[in-house]
């Protein structure tokens, strides 16, 4: 199998980010938005079923790979990084868009190391995961 690279996580977080930003973003040009101005038409319910895909597969190899606790510790490390920022003014509470923004790029950066973290936790303990068949 081969190693993970600095950028192999980059390209997860890339991947990452464009799935989470098609789904939404404040700038009014995301699947949401689209969905709701067009309403049920074949093609907005095929861009659904991809970003659906896409979720699923993020999630569950997520999910896998970091658990519940390590979940909730990525949640808990972004959130304080976010509280540190604000309590230093680098962002802002007054402005909505830009506080979604931090949000939105969190959610990929959680999803993109839950993709890398079975990569990187064995190079790091040379353990290896397994899924079960």
């Amino acid at each position: 199998m081969k190693e993970i690279s600095p950028q192999g996580v980059g390209i997860r977080f890339i991947f990452a980010l464009i799935l989470v930003l098609l789904t939404y973003n404040p700038s009014g040009f995301s699947f949401v938005h689209w969905a709701a101005n067009a309403g049920f038409a074949p093609l907005v319910l095929l861009a659904g079923v991809a970003l659906l895909i896409g979720w699923i597969i993020y999630i569950r190899a997520t999910l896998r790979s970091l658990g519940t606790i390590g979940l909730i510790l990525a949640a808990v490390f972004f959130g304080a990084l976010v509280w540190l920022f604000i309590s230093w003014g680098w962002i802002s509470l007054q402005e909505a868009g830009g506080f979604t923004w931090v949000i939105l790029i969190i959610l990929a950066a959680i999803l993109a190391i839950g993709m890398s973290w079975s990569h990187i936790r064995r190079r790091m303990s040379g353990q290896m995961d397994t899924d079960d068949v």
